[in-house]
C-alpha cells in the first residue's frame, strides 16, 4: 500500500524472495505510479488504497506510507481483515498505537512495526558475547542514528504527516534500547531541536534508566554527520556495532570488542535483514503468536511519547 522508495528498493524484492509469500498487487493513489511498480514486479496495479482492501486474494498488507497516514489506513486494513506490516514509526503517538493494537487483538490479526535491523544476524553475535561475559556486567548502552540533510521537500520535514527526527531517526535508537537491553528503560530526560523555518524537530537526544543502575543514552537527527551505531559498555570491556541499523544485504558489518589492552575486530557475514523481517511477519501470522509485536508497538510508542513530553521544557528553536 504505497509506492515508497524503500518498497521498491528493498521490501518488495524481499517479499518476492520468500517463497511463502505471493505478491498480488501494489496500490497507489496515482495510476501512473501503480502501473509502473506493478510492471516492475509482475503483479496487479490498483488505484486507490480502498480498492486494495476490497480484494479477497489479499491476506496481508505491507505499508510504507508516511506515519501521519498510518492510523487511518492501518485501522481500515485491520477492519478489512488484513494482517499489517507497517514502516516505522507505526504510530504518531502512544494513544493511537494502543487503539490500533486493540483493534488488531480483537480481530486476531498481526500488527508489526518494520524495524528490520532486528533480524540481522550481527546482533545475535552481540548477544552471545554478552552472555559469555566478554564485557562483564553491562553498565551503559549508547545508540546513535543520524543522516545528512535531504531535499526539504522530503516528507520527513513535514511534521503534519508524521515527519520529524523523533518519529524517524529516534525510532531506531529507541528500538535498539528495548531490543538489546530490555523493556524496563524509562525516559528521564530529553531534548529536541525544532527548525524555526520548517517547524519540524530535526535532532535531539534522551537519557533512559532501567531502575537497576544501567543507563541508556541515545542521539538522533536528520541534518547531521552520519552515524549508525550502538555500543555496550561493561565492567570489563565494550562492544561497538559499527553499522547497526542500515547494513545493505551485501555489506559485512564490523563489530569491535575492546578490553583492557585488547582490541578484537569481527567482520560479520552479509545478511539481508529485509528478508529476515518478512520471514518474521510470516512466522507471526502462522504461529498465532501476536502478543510480542503488540507489546513492541506499544512500548516503542510510549517511549517516543515520553521523549516528546520531557523535551517540552528543553525544546530549542
Amino acid at each position: 500500500m504505497g509506492c515508497a522508495s524503500i518498497a521498491q528498493r528493498s521490501m518488495i524484492p524481499a517479499i518476492s524472495a520468500v517463497p511463502e509469500w505471493r505478491l498480488v498487487a501494489i496500490a497507489s493513489r496515482s495510476c501512473e505510479k501503480a502501473e509502473n511498480f506493478a510492471g516492475q514486479f509482475n503483479c496487479d496495479a490498483v488505484v486507490g488504497y480502498e480498492n486494495l482492501l476490497k480484494r479477497n486474494d489479499v491476506d496481508a498488507i505491507y505499508m510504507p506510507l508516511p506515519t501521519g497516514l498510518h492510523y487511518e489506513w492501518i485501522t481500515k486494513s485491520l477492519m478489512a481483515g488484513k494482517h499489517v506490516l507497517a514502516e516505522k514509526s507505526i504510530a504518531a503517538d502512544y494513544s493511537s498505537a494502543c487503539r490500533m493494537v486493540e483493534l488488531a487483538r480483537e480481530n486476531n490479526l498481526v500488527l508489526m512495526e518494520n524495524f528490520m535491523f532486528q533480524y540481522h544476524s550481527q546482533h545475535q553475535f552481540v548477544f552471545t558475547m554478552i552472555r559469555k561475559g566478554e564485557i562483564g556486567e553491562v553498565r551503559v548502552f549508547r545508540a546513535n542514528f543520524a543522516f545528512p540533510p535531504m531535499n526539504k521537500s522530503n516528507f520527513r520535514y513535514d511534521e503534519k504527516i508524521g515527519g520529524g527526527a523523533l518519529l524517524d531517526a529516534a525510532g531506531y535508537t529507541v528500538r535498539a534500547v528495548h531490543f538489546i537491553m530490555g523493556d524496563d528503560f524509562v525516559v528521564k530526560a530529553a531534548n529536541l531541536y525544532h527548525d524555526p523555518e520548517l517547524k519540524t524537530n530535526i535532532y535531539g537526544g534522551a537519557f533512559l534508566d532501567n531502575g537497576k543502575g544501567i543507563s541508556a543514552q541515545i542521539a538522533f537527527g536528520m541534518d547531521h554527520y552520519y552515524q549508525c551505531n550502538y555500543e555496550i559498555w561493561g565492567s570489563k570491556g565494550k562492544i561497538t556495532v559499527d553499522r547497526a541499523f542500515t547494513p545493505k544485504p551485501d555489506y559485512s558489518p564490523l563489530i569491535v570488542l575492546e578490553k583492557q589492552g585488547e582490541r578484537h575486530e569481527y567482520k560479520m557475514k552479509p545478511d539481508n535483514h529485509f528478508i529476515g523481517s518478512i520471514k518474521e511477519f510470516h512466522r507471526t501470522i502462522v504461529s498465532g503468536d501476536r502478543e510480542k509485536h503488540y507489546h513492541d508497538v506499544v512500548i516503542q510508542s510510549k517511549t517516543l511519547d515520553d521523549i516528546r513530553r520531557l523535551s517540552e521544557n528543553h525544546a530549542y528553536y
